[in-house]
């Protein structure tokens, strides 16, 4: 053996063929006969800790990197789906939030050699930040991550008439407020705690150099520990091979580019941290204000949602985007003297996809979160699905790889797709309908108001957003609820002031 390097330590099992290792511009050349594997020692990603990397004689690309330079350990080959590996299979995360590491976590844990690219790791999304209950208990978060549990709701019309919501939740029922930042950091850095290799740097591109069927090559500019996303600045290019690549990054994913999934129309929100003093803070304890009105918004809903030691104050829109800040403007109005005073602590904005994409798995590339366009209409809700999608990849990767054992494909990656539309689709579906009818006007909004008074439609609410489950309704009730709809549009068509614009589907036009 021949080395130029001291920044490598390598170690060969009998058998292996020949296989080269290049670190930088040195390289070293190993032989020792009849050894089928080489095992790389190096420096880990964070606080000096070691990776195993190891390099098959069979197939597959995988570039890693040391302090000193970028390192390429490789053997390219094409591997059928379904060929039992000699090594685990590979598999990229592009994205560290929700939807990224869930899948990088259930990767991890069932086998796979997994990482997981992150640019943002100080990332504070633009979100209301709402989880349902079940999240809670399905994805094991500790109570610390829970800034407020909120149990009362008021939902305020475009006239501002209040109408109070949570009269039938249960005493242990409640929806988590939590900051994106905390959440995100908490189950990136569980994933990692099963083994997943994250790496602080910024996802660039990627190729398949042999084929549909050959490794994916990724270039990254790695920013390296301790780096944030403002002012820093890449500490060197480098490149990582993988067999199977998951595009969790978001609302304008790259990887959903590379692979032609198709555009969808996105929403810009828009939201401001603001502290209040103590005695309006109480006021908000457990409480979260939703506002509808083509004031603050002409086709969704502007929020106050309760944070720690703020209050999160935004809204968003899909039809009108660039007076994303006049229904800011709008919003801090309608809560007027609530938040009268009040500091903003920190501004924020980020697009929202309105629907799934056209295309969400291309070969051994999924879509999941954002980048698969997994939020809902009508209530924006996307955290949740996010890890949902996320956990549901992950699950179907090990499952459908042996635990990392065999080279997966497209039909592997489909167990995953198919299992979540069956499962989401009809509140997908049921979701898009009220946003359809309930948001097209202020009349329209007038009477959904209206029709959050009725105890039967707050049960059937939170029962579906708490539990995730579209709730099969009475359907004596649900006849009577509606005609007593059309009644109330009816009434709020006659009522609404004449001389008023209205927005109906981005078609501004005179009442």
């Amino acid at each position: 053996t021949t080395t130029t390097t001291t920044t490598t330590t390598t170690t060969m099992q009998c058998g292996t063929r020949a296989t080269s290792v290049k670190v930088g511009s040195a390289s070293a050349t190993k032989k020792v006969a009849g050894s089928r594997k080489a095992v790389v020692m190096c420096p880990g990603l964070y606080q000096g800790n070691h990776q195993r990397v190891s390099v098959s004689s069979r197939g597959g690309v995988l570039s890693s990197w040391a302090s000193g330079g970028r390192r390429e350990v490789g053997v390219r080959a094409v591997i059928q789906d379904g060929a039992k590996l000699d090594r685990p299979l590979r598999v990229a995360i592009i994205g560290g939030g929700p939807a990224g590491a869930c899948a990088a976590e259930e990767c991890a844990k069932n086998g796979c050699e997994t990482y997981m690219i992150e640019r943002k790791m100080d990332n504070c999304k633009p979100c209301g930040g709402a989880i349902p209950l079940c999240m809670i208990d399905e994805f094991d978060l500790p109570p610390e991550i829970i800034d407020r549990q909120v149990n009362r709701m008021k939902m305020i019309s475009p006239s501002n008439r209040e109408v109070d919501i949570g009269s039938t939740l249960k005493p242990n029922e409640y929806i988590g407020m939590t900051r994106r930042e905390v959440l995100d950091d908490y189950l990136r850095q569980r994933a990692e705690k099963y083994g997943t290799n994250v790496i602080n740097g910024l996802f660039m591109g990627m190729e398949q150099k042999e084929g549909e069927k050959g490794p994916w090559t990724l270039s990254i500019n790695n920013y390296g520990e301790g780096a944030t996303s403002k002012g820093d600045k890449a500490r060197e290019k480098m490149e990582l091979e993988v067999d199977v690549v998951v595009g969790a990054d978001g609302a304008t994913s790259r990887v959903a580019k590379i692979i032609d999934a198709g555009d969808y129309d996105y929403a810009i929100a828009y939201q401001e941290r603001i502290r209040i003093d103590q005695e309006r803070m109480k006021f908000y304890e457990n409480l979260a204000e939703m506002y509808v009105g083509d004031d603050v918004s002409p086709d969704f809903y502007g929020w106050v949602f309760p944070k720690y030691d703020h209050v999160g104050v935004g809204t968003g829109t899909v039809i009108n985007k660039p007076a994303i800040k006049q229904y800011q403007d709008a919003i801090r109005d309608r809560a007027g003297d609530k938040i009268t005073g009040g500091k903003i602590i920190k501004i924020e904005a980020h697009p929202i996809p309105e629907h799934p994409r056209p295309k969400r798995i291309e070969g051994r590339v999924a879509l999941v979160g954002d980048a698969a366009g997994y939020v809902t209409k009508c209530s924006g809700e996307g955290i949740y699905f996010a890890a949902k999608s996320g956990r549901m990849c992950g699950e179907a990767i090990a499952q459908r790889s042996n635990q990392g054992q065999r080279m997966i494909g497209e039909r592997d990656l489909r167990v995953y797709l198919n299992k979540w539309d069956r499962k989401y689709w009809p509140t997908y579906k049921v979701l898009d309908i009220l946003q359809k009818v309930f948001y097209r006007s202020n009349a329209a909004r007038e009477a959904f108001v209206e029709m959050c008074q009725s105890e039967y439609v707050q049960r059937m609410t939170f029962d579906s957003y708490l539990y995730k489950t579209v709730v099969p309704g009475n359907p004596i009730n649900d006849i009577k609820l509606l005609f007593g709809t059309i009644a109330s549009i009816l009434r709020a068509n006659a009522l609404r002031v004449t001389n008023g614009p209205s927005v109906t589907f981005g078609e501004r036009k005179e009442a």
